[in-house]
């Protein structure tokens, strides 16, 4: 199968490894299927063929001999039902799988990223003093929750699967602004889920595209 990715060719430092295709990169790593990344720039972005491709301009993008597709939930789940490293190879596994996936991008990363927008905004801001409790309260309902499901096990459906890779992507959003120091089983799961050797690879061959491709000083 020739699968061939987009991916940026260089983000500001504050994105690095944080930018999307991490996720389908390393769900690729975990299945074993080898890949192609196509490095796009803004002129890319704006293209016509692009958009062709990736209607909104964004990453990633992905094709295979079969399928052209985008938004990295969907890919991975499209990956996830080829490969037995991502799911049960049942149609009850992929489906727990596909339920996880969809609660991370769905019921805690919305979330997640109400914070992240009053953390990241100009100090000073009149609203922000009101508005963080507000949405640090709504995200701890939701890791609560999270947390009370994963209790001791090492991963939310006992094995590792794409519910686990997407999880773990939304919750290192999470890092810098301290919202799991109250919450240390999702912090072991979150740091569970970024020593697997595969996340080690995905993320470096994200990171060394961005170093190939760093302004000149």
């Amino acid at each position: 199968m020739s699968i061939v990715l987009s991916a940026y060719k260089w983000v500001p430092p504050f994105a690095q490894g944080y930018v999307k295709d991490l996720r389908v990169r390393w769900a690729l790593e975990e299945a074993g299927l080898p890949y192609e990344v196509r490095l796009i720039d803004g002129r890319d972005q704006a293209s016509e063929s692009y958009r062709r491709w990736q209607p909104f301009g964004q990453v990633p993008a992905y094709r295979d001999d079969e399928v052209e597709m985008f938004e990295s939930g969907a890919i991975v789940l499209h990956l996830a039902a080829r490969s037995a490293a991502l799911a049960e190879p049942s149609a009850a596994g992929l489906a727990r799988a596909s339920t996880w996936v969809l609660a991370a991008l769905n019921s805690i990363e919305p979330f997640a990223q109400d914070l992240i927008r009053v953390v990241d905004a100009p100090p000073g801001e009149p609203w922000q003093a009101q508005r963080r409790p507000q949405v640090e309260a709504q995200l701890n309902r939701r890791l609560a929750a999270l947390d009370g499901w994963l209790g001791d096990k090492d991963w939310l459906e006992g094995r590792f699967t794409a519910g686990d890779l997407v999880m773990t992507t939304v919750l290192r959003e999470l890092v810098d602004s301290g919202a799991l120091a109250a919450f240390p089983t999702l912090d072991a799961y979150r740091r569970r889920g970024e020593a697997r050797p595969a996340f080690g690879r995905a993320m470096e061959g994200q990171l060394q595209a961005f170093r190939d491709n760093a302004p000149a000083a």
